[in-house]
């Protein structure tokens, strides 16, 4: 069963990355200033909207889901393992950047090597502002 399991979640990484689809050409909305209601019913701080639509642009949702796992662990369950530190951003967008196993399991996660680390620092930001108390 283990294998099947296994043998799923990587058929479902390669269709996810073999969509294409790149991070260039979305709307810088970083300056935004308050926190605002965003399209998953959660809170965002500044900076994170923008991680918001870089990730509904991507192939992200494929493999994660704001508040259930799928092939991945939800966004919710990320931000509950790792705090929203400088540290963590750095570490996580570079997780999203080169892929990797062993984390949350034996599946791994596709790399993303077209998203750039300031795209990935966005993505992460939206994801940890998912914290919930």
């Amino acid at each position: 069963m283990k294998k099947i399991i296994a043998i799923f979640g990587i058929c479902s990484l390669i269709f996810a990355c073999t969509s294409g689809q790149k991070s260039e050409g979305t709307e810088d909305t970083s300056t935004v200033t308050a926190p605002a209601e965003t399209t998953q019913g959660a809170t965002a701080t500044a900076g994170s909207l923008k991680g918001e639509q870089l990730i509904s642009s991507s192939d992200c949702l494929t493999c994660h889901k704001v508040d259930a796992k799928i092939v991945g662990p939800s966004y919710a369950d990320v931000a509950k393992k790792y705090p929203a530190t400088d540290e963590n951003i750095e570490m996580l967008a570079s997780k999203i950047i080169a892929g990797g196993s062993g984390s949350w399991g034996e599946i791994p996660m596709a790399p993303h090597p077209a998203i750039s680390i300031d795209d990935a620092k966005e993505m992460v930001k939206y994801i940890l502002s998912l914290k919930t108390k």
